[in-house]
């Protein structure tokens, strides 16, 4: 990564937001001063905020789909009836 190069010879799709970082440890009074270029760069890698979005989205998505379900069924909306 250091070097800037991507597999495809052309610059790494992270590198800007590496050279952020490094500039900013480089300089800095504490290494907590430069947390949020670290995120940056880690999610630019790793993607966990994005699939962590996904995932959440996911879950609604199929919580809906088995309240619908229950619905169809004529289980109501989940919810118990009491007289």
């Amino acid at each position: 990564m250091a070097s800037g190069w991507g597999i495809t010879g052309n610059k790494g799709r992270c590198y800007d937001f590496w050279t952020d970082f490094s500039e900013c440890m480089s300089r800095c009074r504490e290494p907590k001063d430069c947390v949020l270029l670290r995120e940056d760069y880690l999610e630019c890698l790793h993607h966990s905020k994005e699939f962590q979005r996904r995932n959440r989205v996911y879950k609604e998505e199929q919580r809906q789909i088995r309240a619908a379900a229950r619905k169809a069924k004529g289980g109501g909306d989940g919810e118990h009836n009491h007289l």
